[in-house]
């Protein structure tokens, strides 16, 4: 068993971590709100949910520098399920349907995990990683737009000019600072300056307090979390209630959770593990549930950041929901100063850093077929969410590669001095390919005896499986023989229906000697 590593020594350090991490909490807490928000419950549950999904990931992640918390892709998802539970018990019962479902959604994303589904996630495209990302870099951006206003209305006149001046501030000093020096996060220098720049001058922005108050909330100081059974009725009804929501929750989460783990592994040029992320993904949730957090995934933006800080560790994770827990606990007037213009040139610097701007260069590089998937799973991420977008992304890629792969198998055929008629199939057979396949044969010409040599092709399917059955049925119908070569073993296996008609060669027999009733003589080198 792997040893547990709180710092990973060869690619960061104690400093590193610790400071990444504070600049990550720094980062939560205005999103943790928001989300809160979006997803209809009080910003504490949300800022519940980003500590305790940040710390148990930390601790038992497959992805060491990682960060978790409190997410928009589930937070969209929770909309209806917190209207509709508190339609169906009253008030308050739809935040308890929600700590129900993540228990469902938790235990769902464990069994992934010890099933080891974690690994299909290296199923996902190229094409489709790139339109996550620059979809995802899309949604960001425009939920920032949302700071830029004030009681439904876009900023006007002087508020809007320190507001865009700010983020013009803090975007210009995450550019410049790290070609300063690296020993200290620039994310973590932009903040402090900025926030310092408002309090002394007394500029007139807002502020993590006003934000929080422009959405109905008091403010973000409350206590340690508490343990509690969640408040309905355990019977069939409740179950298909939260079933569909617990599903998509799982799904959501796990995608953006293994995506952004191998983001993670191209920038760090290392290698997480999916299936033990899976597992740390779906206690967070379960833990979540009892302990009155909104649950959440692997948050691409903060992950980056971490990243981008110096965070390698498994340390840097833990300091920043612990620190987030502080500022919850003790330093909630501290974090309420921080304006909001900081926070949002810090994100749209994330953008820039996550949008792939290397789509523009190999667009007309690459097969048509990419670029329309890329742009596709772009635009699905932007429109509902980052499951539909993937798994449509994915079903194209698989459709185009089946399409592509449906026209490649061949034939080349002779016949020997001894009178039989060989086929050397070439490329795979499967459903895609059945109907070339049979095209490549002449039953009612050939002569008697016919040897199709799969040497050079594979049988993927059972409809490749099918197609040789029939074939050999037509042979055998046009009263002439046919033998198979270097069939797969697991090919071999699957032939039942032609056992009769049949024999393959022994596959370690190096000169593949084939023995079959009226074929004794004959023995291909």
């Amino acid at each position: 068993m792997k040893r547990f590593k709180l710092i990973e020594r060869k690619s960061g350090s104690v400093k590193d971590d610790i400071l990444s991490g504070l600049t990550v909490a720094l980062a939560l807490v205005p999103e943790a709100v928001a989300f809160a928000f979006i997803a209809g419950v009080s910003p504490i549950v949300g800022l519940y949910g980003a500590f305790m999904m940040g710390l148990v990931t930390s601790v038992l992640g497959g992805r060491p520098g990682m960060i978790s918390g409190a997410t928009g892709a589930t937070a969209i998802v929770m909309v209806s399920l917190v209207k509709t539970g508190s339609e169906m018990g009253g008030e308050g019962a739809g935040l308890q349907y929600l700590f129900a479902t993540l228990l469902l959604a938790g235990l769902i994303q464990i069994l992934a995990g010890v099933f080891r589904f974690g690994k299909f996630v290296r199923l996902i495209p190229h094409p489709v990683m790139m339109g996550f990302v620059n979809g995802l870099a899309i949604v960001i951006f425009t939920a920032q737009l949302g700071m830029f206003k004030v009681d439904g209305q876009w900023m006007q006149g002087s508020r809007l000019y320190t507001m865009l001046g700010l983020v013009a501030l803090t975007m210009a000093i995450l550019y410049i600072f790290p070609k300063v020096t690296k020993k200290v996060p620039a994310a973590l220098v932009a903040i402090v300056s900025v926030s310092l720049l408002v309090i002394c001058t007394g500029l007139d922005t807002a502020t993590v307090l006003s934000f929080v108050q422009a959405n109905g909330g008091t403010g973000i100081q409350a206590g340690l979390p508490v343990f509690n059974v969640p408040v309905i009725p355990f019977n069939f009804e409740t179950l298909s209630f939260i079933a569909p929501y617990a599903a998509i929750i799982a799904a959501i989460g796990l995608i953006e959770s293994l995506m952004t783990l191998n983001l993670i592994d191209s920038l760090t040029n290392t290698h997480g593990n999916a299936n033990k992320e899976s597992i740390a993904q779906g206690t967070a949730n379960i833990v979540n549930g009892f302990m009155g957090g909104m649950g959440g995934c692997a948050m691409i933006g903060q992950s980056i950041i971490n990243i981008k800080s110096g965070g390698r560790g498994r340390l840097s994770g833990i300091v920043a929901a612990l620190s987030l827990l502080i500022f919850i606990l003790f330093g909630a007037a501290y974090i309420e100063m921080i304006p909001i213009a900081a926070l949002v040139g810090l994100m749209f610097m994330v953008v820039v850093g996550t949008f792939a701007w290397s789509t523009f260069s190999v667009i007309d590089q690459i097969p048509l077929a990419d670029a329309l998937v890329i742009l596709l799973v772009t635009v699905l991420t932007v429109m509902f969410d980052l499951a539909v977008a993937v798994i449509a992304g994915v079903i194209v890629s698989a459709l185009v590669f089946a399409w592509e792969n449906a026209l490649r198998i061949r034939a080349r055929k002779h016949i020997d001095e001894k009178g039989v008629k060989h086929y050397e199939i070439f490329g795979p057979l499967f459903f895609g390919s059945v109907q070339l396949f049979n095209s490549k044969f002449d039953v009612e010409n050939d002569p008697d005896e016919v040897i199709v040599d799969f040497k050079e092709s594979r049988v993927a399917d059972h409809s490749g499986i099918e197609a040789i059955n029939q074939l050999a049925k037509k042979y055998e119908q046009a009263g002439k023989r046919i033998c198979l070569y270097h069939l797969s073993p697991d090919c071999r296996k699957l032939i039942e229906k032609a056992d009769k008609l049949i024999r393959v060669d022994i596959a370690e027999d190096p000169e593949y000697t084939v023995v079959v009733d009226g074929f004794e003589d004959y023995s291909p080198v």
